[in-house]
């Protein structure tokens, strides 16, 4: 892989990287087939431990079709500090990740899936997890488990004026 070109934005630092994938609100992951590349922004869950993320879809359609046929994914959390009014910067940090996904079969790991999906996006997640997840619930649900193999990011952190 190459490396980041800016060493000065490069984040370096692990738990750094897991801290983004855990308070970013939205993963983007890039997939292929047959050399055609598809794009899907995705709610999910993540567990900084296994370095695994998770997110939940329909069981049919062309994401399933993409990961079917090539489970290797490209993809990238972001928290966007935003635009820095007259300075022309724009203030981020962020984590991309190539990973391998697989769909969780087992319904007590379906379930660990998603009580990790819900406490990351729900204020009230156990009424979620008390009045939802039961077994017929869960066993509907495809749950997709992103395994990381590899993490990089960078931010820019603060305004940098330049002539």
């Amino acid at each position: 892989m190459r490396d980041i070109r800016r060493k000065e934005k490069a984040i370096t630092d692990k738990k750094e990287l897991k801290q983004i994938l855990q308070q970013a609100q939205y993963i983007t992951i890039a997939m292929c087939m047959n050399n055609h590349p598809y794009l899907v922004t995705l709610s999910h869950g993540y567990d900084p431990e296994e370095e695994v993320l998770f997110f939940h879809c329909a069981s049919e359609g062309k994401k399933i079709d993409y990961l079917s046929s090539n489970d290797v994914v490209w993809g990238q959390a972001i928290i966007d500090h935003g635009y820095a009014q007259g300075s022309c910067d724009h203030l981020y940090a962020t984590t991309q990740f190539k990973g391998r996904v697989s769909f969780i079969l087992d319904l007590e790991e379906k379930r660990k899936a998603l009580i990790n999906m819900v406490q990351k996006l729900d204020e009230n997640p156990q009424a979620i997890i008390d009045t939802q997840l039961q077994e017929k619930s869960i066993a509907k649900v495809t749950i997709g488990r992103i395994d990381i193999e590899f993490m990089i990011g960078k931010k820019q952190k603060t305004v940098n004026i330049s002539l």
